[in-house]
C-alpha cells in the first residue's frame, strides 16, 4: 500500500513538473540541451551506459532464469 502511494506521488510531482516546463520553456532547458550538457563528461557517458546495461539485465534477462532451478 505504502508503495503505491509513493509510485503515485511520484506520478504526480513528474506530471506538475512536465506542467511547469510547458509554462515556462524560457526557464528551462529541454531534453535535448539537457542531454547535450550531460554526454560532454566521459563519465556520465559511462554511468548512463551502465545504467542502461543494469536496467537491461534486471528486466529482460532476469527474468527469462528460471526459478525452479536456482
Amino acid at each position: 500500500m505504502i508503495g503505491t502511494i509513493g509510485f503515485a506521488v511520484i506520478a504526480v510531482a513528474i506530471l506538475v513538473l512536465v506542467g511547469i516546463g510547458q509554462f515556462r520553456r524560457d526557464q528551462f532547458a529541454s531534453f535535448g540541451e539537457l542531454m547535450d550538457r550531460v554526454m560532454v563528461s566521459r563519465a556520465a557517458r559511462i554511468t548512463i551506459l551502465m545504467f542502461w546495461w543494469w536496467l537491461g539485465w534486471h528486466f529482460l534477462v532476469a527474468r527469462t532464469i528460471d526459478p525452479t532451478l536456482g
